[in-house]
């Protein structure tokens, strides 16, 4: 995507879609709807017409941490962001200042050594820089081993600018969400997956749609950054690999339901595409040169034109097919961010199939 499109500020979601209106539920949004460059405009509940049996969603189960913590470096006031817990036990964390508003701004990084007090008398020492070519997040070392717990009772839901006011945890959660057997869970919401409901899930079955959970703890993203992904913890369970492995042997398409449930099946895919059973760390970035050998297609939010993320989006759709849909959700009023409308990306297909529409009328 060229960077000199830029999205009119408000064209942000600022309120979660069931706040919006009486009789309103998060599914309340609008749905784009693109296969290559052929693009129709549907609401969020039109989803199960949109699909058909034997199609398969990949879905992430991560929940949402309160990974946003009130701190101080001397006199002065930070928010501390905690994005991923590593193997050594030290937390990658973004330091933040506040606006003034509820939110916060971008702040540098560092230096080593740097101690930040937390609530209960807590230390956070800033150690050393995540990667070598950037310094907006860093390695450290707290003093309490039980950050989660800390989390739990002193911490928020990450919050940024665009949005209205602070909102609970709960809003935050998606209907996929489960208890991480360690505690752990995303920095931030895996959002594409927000706008789903019980009651559309259960449609949805019943339409002989299958779902695939798999967990990746997706860290600090940042808005004004749009980095590449800094590596994350994954895990493709060996009943999802089967059924994603079925599914592709027979006539169901491969969906992922986010960014994040790419970034995870990708990454446990062999050279010829058959997922495997997997978990640990992923440091996968797809890009339209490298490609995807699983998914066909994907459910996702609408991102900045600056966003590392529309290179996945090019990698499965193509950069025609990307700015098409996008200069179709900009003209049509489309909202932005995790409480935003979505873009169902569904795989081209032969001249005699059904294009863009399901085998439900």
């Amino acid at each position: 995507m060229t960077t000199t499109v830029r999205v009119p500020e408000e064209r942000s979601a600022r309120v979660p879609a069931e706040q919006r209106g009486p009789g309103r539920d998060r599914d309340s949004v609008r749905l784009l709807v693109s296969c290559g460059t052929e693009v129709s405009h549907h609401a969020f509940v039109e989803l199960p017409r949109r699909l058909r049996a034997g199609d398969l969603l990949i879905v992430n189960t991560s929940p949402t941490l309160a990974a946003a913590v009130d701190g101080r470096i001397g006199h002065a006031r930070v928010v501390v962001h905690f994005s991923t817990r590593g193997d050594d036990g030290r937390w990658a964390v973004e330091l933040r200042d506040p606006d003034g508003r509820g939110t916060t701004r971008a702040r540098a990084g560092g230096p080593a050594g740097t101690e930040v007090r937390l609530a209960g008398d807590v230390r956070l020492v800033l150690e050393e820089p995540l990667t070598p070519y950037g310094s907006r997040l860093w390695w450290g070392r707290v003093s309490d081993p039980d950050v989660l717990g800390l989390l739990r009772r002193h911490g928020r839901p990450i919050r940024y600018s665009y949005t209205q006011r602070d909102q609970p945890l709960s809003v935050y959660q998606t209907v996929f969400a489960l208890p991480s057997a360690d505690g752990g869970g995303s920095a931030e919401m895996p959002s594409a997956a927000r706008p789903f409901t019980a009651r559309l899930v259960a449609e949805l079955v019943s339409r002989g749609v299958q779902f695939a959970p798999i967990t990746l703890h997706t860290g600090v993203a940042s808005a004004e950054a749009h980095e590449p992904p800094y590596p994350e913890r994954y895990e493709v369970p060996e009943a999802s690999a089967r059924l994603i492995n079925a599914a592709r042997a027979g006539e169901g398409r491969i969906l992922a339901v986010g960014t994040t449930a790419v970034r995870a099946v990708e990454s446990a895919a062999d050279a010829g595409g058959v997922v495997l059973a997997r978990k640990g760390w992923t440091d996968l970035v797809v890009t339209p040169e490298q490609g995807v050998r699983v998914v066909d297609g994907l459910l996702t939010g609408l991102h900045e034109p600056e966003a590392s993320h529309l290179l996945m989006l090019e990698a499965i759709a193509g950069r025609a097919a990307i700015e098409r849909s996008y200069g179709e959700a900009l003209s049509g009023l489309y909202l932005w961010h995790e409480f935003g409308d979505v873009h169902l990306i569904l795989p081209e297909e032969g001249p005699h199939a059904e294009r863009c529409s399901s085998n439900y009328r």
